[in-house]
């Protein structure tokens, strides 16, 4: 069911919510959390489609802002609940003008009594999420350094303006590369490491961050790279590990599979897919607590990593 309420206030769309669940039959009971996605007009699609999907695992409501400091003060809002929301409710918020310029009013009176906040910036995010009025509201802050605005330093700002609660889904997209590493690290023969290779692409933030972690981690010189542009060019591509019995490599062959090499063994492959918009967002959800490692990652792991080699 999508109700559309043009030209309205947050209170008429807080009693027109009420009658949705109330003629519908939808309720909130079993609403976990509150998810306020704030993007830019175009991209809301999606970043809804990846809500409705995470919801299935995380039941919440989700409030989508969209700001324009143009135009006249006005408000539209549309609802989703049902089969258009997947396991949530949807509104849907459009504000320009003076409307525009009060995010915080624009959601506090929308916001599930008692239950968390996750606030997430698809793209061009705040500089310090933490101190956005959006951000201010929130226990989970998440980010993507991997849209817009794309910028060579963009790694370098989520240190600085790192608070606890903050996370990035190009964090969140190295999941399965650092679980298939520590893994490999794990076996014999346990000689150590002592250095380390990464290469990914130049669209990708998540090859520094790979780089980042394993130096704080393993406390190796590690170097890192960016790989010439080919037809799936994008993700890590390549980890070696520098032992004295001989390196162990962790390639990526395409986009679902990647090979590991380890002296004395046959090479084998390992399924590696890229992880999805929907996977990442729930992997996030899943937890309210700050992440800690990541934290720890983009401010100690990235001062001692160093910049790119060329």
């Amino acid at each position: 069911m999508i109700v559309d309420l043009p030209d309205t206030t947050v209170s008429k769309i807080a009693r027109s919510l009420v009658n949705v669940r109330e003629e519908g039959g939808a309720v909130a009971l079993g609403r976990v959390l509150t998810l306020v996605i704030v993007t830019t007009h175009g991209l809301q699609e999606e970043a809804i489609e990846a809500a409705n999907d995470a919801s299935r695992e995380h039941p919440m409501r989700v409030i989508v802002l969209i700001t324009d400091p143009d135009g006249p003060a006005k408000l539209d809002a549309q609802i989703r609940v049902g089969g258009d929301a997947g396991a949530s409710e949807v509104i849907v918020l459009r504000a320009t003008g003076d409307a525009a310029s009060n995010q915080e009013g624009l959601i506090t009176g929308l916001l599930l009594p008692d239950a968390p906040v996750v606030a997430w910036w698809p793209d061009y995010p705040p500089a310090q999420p933490a101190q956005s009025p959006i951000g201010r509201m929130a226990q989970r802050r998440i980010t993507d350094a991997s849209t817009k605005p794309f910028a060579a330093d963009r790694l370098s700002t989520l240190g600085p303006s790192y608070a606890p609660g903050d996370t990035d889904l190009a964090w969140t997209r190295l999941t399965h590369w650092r679980e298939q590493l520590a893994a490999v690290l794990d076996q014999p023969p346990y000689e150590p490491i002592t250095a380390i290779e990464v290469v990914g692409a130049g669209s990708s933030p998540s090859t520094g961050l790979l780089a980042a972690w394993l130096r704080l981690k393993l406390g190796v010189p590690v170097t890192w790279r960016y790989s010439p542009p080919d037809e799936w060019s994008h993700g890590i591509r390549l980890v070696r590990l520098v032992r004295a019995g001989g390196d162990i490599v962790l390639e990526r062959s395409n986009d679902i599979d990647a090979t590991l090499t380890q002296p004395g063994q046959p090479s084998h492959d390992i399924v590696l897919p890229r992880r999805t918009l929907r996977e990442c967002l729930a992997e996030e959800l899943r937890r309210l607590d700050p992440d800690v490692l990541y934290g720890r990652v983009i401010t100690e792991g990235w001062e001692l990593l160093g910049p790119a080699t060329t």
